[in-house]
């Protein structure tokens, strides 16, 4: 088997670095694993035969098997990056181009922090050596392998795509949309005309959209009660919760629930 400074090439390596101008790193050959990075501050950038690219706060990088590379950090800065090698047989990397380096701009800071504490993750466990650390390892590099693909397949303003996530969060809150506003740089007006026009729906149609779908999926997996349920999801008010529920769903929650929990019956859920 394969082996690099001790390690076997079938299994996850990950670190956290932080470079002068002076780092530089050079494989003629490649690598045979997978090579991610996340920038956290300052720059680098990488070479790859006929591409090269800086990588900045917020980049995503990602170095294909065997392919020549150089990199390092931008003259005139430091560059601070989580990073993990990890082989092709553990991550569906076929989601993703197939390019030989593919960088992606992680713009909004929800995002950014998941990908930070999935690095994090992958890190700890590949220090620990816990029982399944491996495992654990992938999981959290496939999480990160995820994101970057959902990005590629569906481009949307990072103010958006923050504003989305805080309302997912924050669904069952009371959620005032200055507070949101404020929270991705933007007027309360501005930001409810850009959502509107890339949505396709307001903020508070798509907050009351969340709920009503969260409630759903509790009446058919879930004993609660329509009262319950309401107040799970975000709801104060039952007769609101009952005319947003009838909106996007056709019927009242009671009949909903009644018609979920008796087919569920019917197909043996004992």
């Amino acid at each position: 088997m394969s082996q690099y400074k001790g390690y076997t090439y079938d299994t996850v390596i990950a670190g956290h670095f932080q470079e002068t101008e002076t780092y530089f790193i050079n494989r003629p050959s490649g690598r045979n694993d997978w090579l991610i990075t996340f920038t956290l501050e300052g720059e680098g950038y990488f070479k790859v035969p006929g591409h090269e690219l800086n990588c900045q706060f917020g980049d995503v990088t990602l170095l294909k098997p065997g392919i020549p590379h150089q990199y390092g950090t931008r003259r005139g800065y430091t560059w601070q990056f989580v990073w993990a090698h990890f082989p092709s047989s553990l991550i569906e990397t076929s989601l993703l181009p197939n390019d030989n380096l593919i960088m992606q701009s992680i713009e909004n800071e929800s995002a950014r922090q998941r990908i930070r504490h999935a690095f994090a993750r992958v890190i700890s466990d590949s220090r620990e050596r816990g029982e399944y650390w491996n495992e654990l390892c992938c999981n959290a590099l496939r999480e990160i392998i995820m994101l970057l693909a959902q990005k590629k397949s569906h481009v949307m303003d990072a103010r958006i795509e923050e504003t989305l996530s805080l309302l997912s969060q924050r669904m069952r809150e009371h959620i005032r949309i200055d507070d949101l506003a404020h929270a991705v740089g933007l007027s309360a007006s501005r930001l409810s005309h850009l959502f509107k026009t890339i949505t396709g729906q307001s903020i508070v149609d798509t907050l009351n959209r969340m709920r009503v779908q969260q409630a759903a999926l509790l009446f058919e997996h879930t004993e609660r009660s329509a009262s319950q349920i309401c107040f799970d999801v975000g709801f104060q008010n039952y007769n609101h919760f009952t005319n947003q529920f009838r909106k996007w769903y056709g019927v009242n929650p009671s009949s909903y629930m009644k018609h979920k929990r008796s087919a569920s019956s019917l197909f043996g859920d004992n």
